[in-house]
């Protein structure tokens, strides 16, 4: 049953027909948005939001994988306002700083772990995840330029991976769709297949066989290319927007012995899954790895203001700023006052509230708990999750694992039936995935389980319908 509320005195179909008239939205067919009508988000507090029509929709997307929070933090607000009334923005070009951004930096770089002896105590900054990987191509071939090994400018990524859109970011990351669009990847970016072991596991072949067989795939593609001219290998912990993929245990510490073997730099993108999401201030430190350069962004401010960066170990800092010279990279906002206070508030209400150590214990134990006994329903194949990310694929036979065709579109009924009972739940393909705020409770829990089986039965319920089943 929908919830309720009394809508906010506005025309859902006059702003509907202003956005159509002005407003190109990010990844959207707009022919296909101009029939339907976007959905006008209005408010939103805790862990729900609201549209123009008076919905009520249980959020677990944490808007885009960034309100960890939650929302309605009246001292994210207040943050934003002091500094907007102290100092709402000067520019960090001109041999000049401010107190936000120093004191976030020192902040993060407390917060970042080391590693064997690696630490992270230099911090770059921009305003979005897809920014922050431009700068890491910039400074990786900036690292080797300075070394000395200007031939070592290729950057290995992964097939289905997402680092962003801008010209680099959508050509480290391997979405095919995107690379259709624009001659992407740019010159001396190449990809390696994902640690998807549903997909690419061989009968009989264990988890951690595969995950060692898939992380061989890096050492492949660097003895193919020549050691000599691979800069940087790039990956996400965990994939996000490629539909939550959860590499084996045994693939992190084999991809880490590749990369030391060949001396190439190894860059964590973090911007999904660092500040608690998956139970560590940041992901390098569950998995146990040792990058030199990690990107982050989104919940650093749990998106209440944009902000981004890249935490600079100590191996490449070392360089750029004892051989570098000036380094002529940068952007307008780098070091923003306003978010980087909103950001310091956003770390404050974390650490006081423990969200990292909520969803290392008890609270995320029972997050996976529950969203494993979805793996009984009959159109699951499989659920997964780590910390407070999770997906589940749909098939059309378990035993068999047999897949929907992409025609089927399931992944996008199941997704229409989660957002018209009060859910947002997306889907990627076959697979519904899912990244809620970090201080979700029990009972919010059991809501947003009992939410997807109900999306999951009424899916079922359709496919039956139309002989799919």
């Amino acid at each position: 049953m929908k919830t309720r509320t009394a809508p906010d005195q506005l025309n859902t179909q006059d702003i509907q027909a202003l956005d159509s008239a002005h407003f190109i939205h990010p990844f959207t067919d707009h022919g296909d948005l101009a029939k339907r009508g976007a959905r006008v988000i209005v408010r939103a507090e805790g862990i729900y939001v609201w549209d123009s029509e008076g919905e009520k929709m249980l959020d677990a997307m944490s808007g885009l994988w960034c309100v960890n929070v939650g929302y309605g933090r009246k001292e994210l607000a207040d943050a934003a306002w002091q500094q907007m009334m102290t100092l709402p923005f000067y520019n960090s070009f001109f041999q000049t700083t401010n107190l936000p951004a120093v004191k976030l930096a020192a902040r993060l770089a407390a917060l970042a772990p080391k590693v064997d002896g690696r630490s992270f105590e230099h911090v770059f900054y921009s305003s979005s995840g897809s920014e922050s990987n431009d700068s890491n191509v910039r400074m990786v071939r900036r690292y080797w330029d300075l070394l000395g090994q200007p031939q070592r400018k290729m950057i290995i990524s992964r097939h289905n991976a997402y680092h962003g859109s801008t010209m680099a970011g959508a050509s480290l990351g391997g979405m095919s769709g995107m690379h259709a669009q624009g001659d992407l990847p740019i010159p001396n970016i190449t990809h390696i297949e994902q640690p998807y072991y549903f997909e690419h596991g061989l009968p009989g072949e264990s988890a951690d066989e595969f995950g060692l067989r898939a992380a061989g795939w890096l050492e492949e593609k660097i003895i193919d290319i020549g050691a000599d001219k691979v800069a940087a290998f790039i990956a996400e912990p965990i994939q996000g927007a490629g539909g939550v993929i959860i590499p084996p245990a045994s693939y992190w510490p084999e991809i880490q012995r590749i990369v030391d073997k060949y001396g190439i730099l190894l860059i964590s993108d973090e911007v999904i899954c660092a500040f608690g999401r998956l139970g560590h201030w940041f992901a390098y430190e569950k998995f146990g790895y040792k990058p030199d350069l990690v990107t982050f962004a989104k919940a650093v401010t749990s998106g209440y203001i944009p902000l981004g960066g890249v935490m600079v170990g100590d191996r490449v800092a070392k360089v750029l700023i004892e051989k570098g010279g000036e380094f002529n990279h940068g952007y307008t906002y780098s070091g923003h006052p306003v978010a980087c206070a909103v950001a310091l508030a956003n770390l404050d209400i974390m650490e006081a509230e423990q969200l990292p150590q909520r969803v290392r214990g008890e609270v995320g134990a029972y997050f996976a708990k529950r969203y494993a006994e979805l793996g009984d329903h009959p159109l699951v194949g499989m659920t997964e999750s780590c910390g407070f990310v999770a997906g589940l694929v749909l098939v059309k036979n378990r035993q068999t694992r047999e897949r929907f065709s992409a025609d089927e579109a399931v992944g996008m009924v199941c997704r229409g039936h989660c957002f018209r009972n009060g859910l947002i739940m997306r889907a990627v393909g076959d697979r519904m995935i899912i990244a809620p705020p970090l201080t979700m409770t029990h009972a919010d829990i059991d809501e947003l389980v009992r939410l997807i089986r109900q999306a999951l039965d009424l899916t079922l319920h359709d496919l039956h319908q139309k002989g799919l089943m």
